[in-house]
């Protein structure tokens, strides 16, 4: 647990020692109850347990309902509405570039009159960077509780467009190794690339329509913060554009590598029969003369039997000539 107290009227920042872990729950609960007018507490907590978080979630006035999807997690990008506190969930997302794997996590922002909580889950920490930004930039925080959510919203999209950036190059990639001469089948990949671009549209899509509720001014935000929330709101609709984009290509990429395959396997069969109509023929002029009956013309010839090896190599080799004329070997 983190906790950092921003006085409204300079942007100044104080942070609050919250260790050892057992004990900063309280420190944090004794700084809240002398908080002045001009000031609001972040909050920062990491993968709390519920004893914890209901600890803290009472002195804030925080829902059960609220507290519950905090600590369970996997939540669907959201927002609700208890009383005056304001609860958004927002899935975190990075690339791992080692086995090509899109990872989510999960944040939880509650954002009431003089605090914000955020709460934590998996390995990506947005928190850090956007607590960075807001020591960066002091007249953010002059705007109260609200910057914190701009300030953890931002950097999850930005990370959304970076993790956007290399699926597409993943794919990129993939196109190249579709389309080259080589006969590798790609099919594990591509589909195993679509199912990493469903879990990034899965976290997307749904927090388009949150963040956009943010870019309408409200009686308890400050007006400033409708244009960097529009900012945040025109970052993700471009990463959602894309994310589409990447699934619609995606799905046309595995369609022309299944037609692929699929001409490889007509060449396959094409070149099995021709060489199967090949051998046919000298097949046929041994089972003729294979079959001893006694009175069969030739039999008595003394070129009877260079005679028929001759017809089974003309033969053959006609065929040979006119399937490769053709493209069949």
């Amino acid at each position: 647990m983190e906790c950092a107290i921003y006085r409204e009227q300079t942007g100044e920042c104080e942070t609050i020692e919250c260790r050892p872990k057992g004990e900063g729950c309280q420190v944090v609960l004794d700084r809240l109850a002398v908080l002045k007018p001009d000031e609001f507490a972040w909050i920062r907590m990491d993968e709390p347990d519920q004893d914890e978080l209901q600890r803290l979630g009472e002195h804030l006035d925080l829902h059960p309902l609220a507290i519950e999807d905090a600590v369970q997690a996997h939540q669907r990008p959201k927002q609700e509405r208890y009383g005056d506190v304001l609860a958004v969930a927002v899935r975190t997302l990075w690339f791992v570039e080692q086995t090509a794997d899109v990872e989510t996590g999960e944040v939880m922002i509650f954002l009431g009159p003089s605090f914000a909580l955020t709460v934590r889950h998996g390995e990506a920490d947005p928190t850090v960077e956007a607590a960075d930004r807001l020591a960066d930039a002091p007249q953010m925080a002059r705007l109260g509780p609200v910057s914190v959510l701009h300030a953890v919203t931002d950097v999850i999209v930005d990370a959304y467009a970076q993790a956007a950036a290399q699926v597409r190059s993943d794919l990129t990639d993939l196109e190249r190794c579709v389309f080259s001469p080589a006969r590798d089948d790609l099919t594990e990949q591509i589909y195993s690339l679509k199912r990493e671009v469903v879990e990034f549209r899965d976290a997307v899509q749904p927090l388009v329509p949150v963040v956009h509720d943010f870019t309408t001014p409200r009686d308890t935000w400050p007006r400033q913060m409708v244009p960097y929330f529009r900012d945040v709101a025109d970052h993700l609709t471009r990463t959602d554009t894309e994310v589409r984009a990447l699934d619609d290509l995606l799905g046309s990429v595995l369609d022309a590598h299944l037609a692929k395959v699929s001409t490889w396997q007509n060449d396959d069969m094409r070149r099995i029969s021709a060489w199967a109509a090949i051998l046919a023929v000298p097949t046929l002029v041994a089972g003729v003369y294979g079959m001893n009956f006694a009175d069969m013309p030739e039999l008595d010839w003394r070129y009877g039997y260079p005679c028929a090896l001759a017809v089974m190599a003309l033969g053959a080799g006609l065929l040979y000539r006119a399937f490769r004329r053709n493209g069949w070997l």
